[in-house]
């Protein structure tokens, strides 16, 4: 009954990330790289600068940008960052890092517009407390007609809480972990549900739900609290591990990017089969990139718009940082030192992969080395747990016009959700985790191509009066 179940997720998933959608993802962020005359590159170090000095005349909202980031790069740097890396390559081989960086930068634009358009249509909900993501931006910016739309991504963006990014596969992930690290021959079993588990799965679970139940019973602010201390510590821990990695392996760098080059367009493919080497390469990559930095999927404008500022552009450019972060940066890092060490193909798979390879490329002792990452998975996908909790919340308050009670008792849902997750299968998770995150990518894109001209027309606007600025300060 699991296989078949498997099978039938497998050709659903198959549907729904086919080539249209890996189309219409990068036709999107083309589109607007194109009309925004590469903005996301001109303007890096503008972007920089912004994410660490707040907006004076910023009144409404209830965040900073920095903290609104960092609730951002909470929900996107997590198991995709570490275990989703792994599962792509393995699955479409080395090239698939190729298809992640162009994902990434692309959607880089499709990050920068859509939390443009966040802060735009945001409003003020009855409470007093800030609202805003695609849900309002298609309402407010395409028309009521549209509303139907809207509350489809709205019940999209539920379900990517629930069944997708937010729950299964980080619990997942990081009972996974723990299980590699301290009993990888599972000594210490019980059987649950017709199948047994080591006690460190069950203990993992039990323990890190008890800890996000104390954090998203808090909301916002104590979720972008806990995410200003974690996600930045945790990131610059994980990047020097990986720096040291490539390192001590420099000499292997080129020919690791060479490889992942040759096989991004199947030319290490047999005679016949480039073509389709090619596409699973870019599926998984282009999947994998975008379940990692959540570009065009409508989840960082959510954060976005509870921002205290009253530029558009410039959160826009802000939120922009975290794809780069994300997946230029840490993903790029993963992904080059399971292909240097090369334990994406000796037969492993999930978090064992990128294990092995801190392992082999780390000059410390293996189990020292699988305790650093197992820690790195452990508060990344914690954060993401709650950082979709909170946009899922977001979601539930536009489809139920803010029912307190309805979003008291989802909560609840949304615990049990990951109390459950380390007892679902690895396949099982991360092909669920694509095919919700593929339908909700739907609404969002077809919202960011209506609105491009707003996009663009709030970006040109902003950098005239900025030039008019600066030439007055002169």
């Amino acid at each position: 009954m699991l296989d078949t179940m498997n099978n039938i997720l497998g050709t659903i998933d198959n549907i729904v990330w086919g080539i249209p959608l890996i189309v219409m993802i990068l036709a999107t962020g083309l589109l607007l790289t194109v009309r925004l005359k590469g903005l996301q590159i001109r303007r890096l170090g503008l972007a920089i600068r912004y994410m660490f000095s707040n907006e004076k005349s910023g009144k409404d909202g209830e965040i900073s940008s920095f903290a609104a980031l960092c609730t951002a790069l909470s929900a996107t740097i997590g198991t995709g960052n570490i275990v989703g890396v792994a599962t792509a390559i393995v699955a479409g081989g080395p090239g698939a890092l190729f298809w992640m960086w162009i994902a990434a930068i692309v959607g880089t634009a499709t990050k920068y517009s859509e939390c443009l358009l966040a802060i735009k249509y945001r409003t003020v909900a009855d409470d007093g407390h800030i609202v805003g993501g695609p849900f309002y931006y298609i309402e407010r910016g395409m028309g009521g007609k549209w509303k139907w739309l809207a509350k489809i991504f709205a019940v999209f963006g539920v379900m990517v809480g629930l069944m997708g990014i937010g729950t299964f596969s980080q619990i997942n992930g990081i009972t996974s972990a723990v299980n590699n690290f301290f009993d990888a021959n599972n000594t210490w079993t019980v059987e649950l549900f017709g199948r047994e588990y080591s006690w460190t799965v069950i203990i993992a679970g039990i323990i890190l739900t008890a800890f996000v139940a104390f954090v998203i019973i808090g909301g916002l602010q104590r979720i972008s609290a806990v995410s200003q201390i974690i996600v930045p510590f945790m990131a610059l821990a994980y990047i020097l591990c990986a720096i040291l990695i490539l390192v001590l392996n420099y000499k292997a760098i080129p020919g690791a990017f060479a490889e992942i080059l040759k096989d991004a367009f199947g030319l290490r493919a047999a005679a016949g089969g480039a073509m389709g080497a090619m596409i699973v390469a870019m599926q998984k990559g282009i999947a994998r990139g975008i379940f990692s930095n959540e570009a065009g999927i409508g989840s960082a404008p959510i954060a976005a718009a509870a921002v205290q500022t009253t530029e558009p552009v410039r959160q826009g450019l802000v939120s922009m940082l975290g794809t780069v972060i994300d997946t230029i940066i840490i993903c790029t890092m993963t992904g080059l030192a399971i292909v240097i060490t090369g334990s994406w193909n000796v037969g492993l798979d999930g978090v064992a992969v990128t294990t092995r390879a801190f392992q082999m490329g780390l000059p410390f002792p293996e189990k020292v080395s699988a305790f650093l990452l197992m820690i790195c998975l452990v508060f990344f996908a914690f954060t993401t747990i709650l950082g979709w909790d909170y946009y899922s919340e977001r979601c539930l308050d536009y489809l139920t016009g803010n029912n307190k009670k309805i979003v008291r008792g989802y909560r609840w849902l949304y615990i049990a959700c990951v109390f459950i997750g380390p007892y679902m299968t690895i396949s099982a998770v991360w092909t669920i985790a694509d095919i919700v995150n593929g339908l909700m990518a739907i609404p969002n894109l077809i919202a960011l191509l209506a609105l491009n001209g707003v996009v663009v027309a709030e970006t040109n606007k902003y950098f005239s009066q900025l030039k008019k600025k600066q030439q007055f300060v002169k």
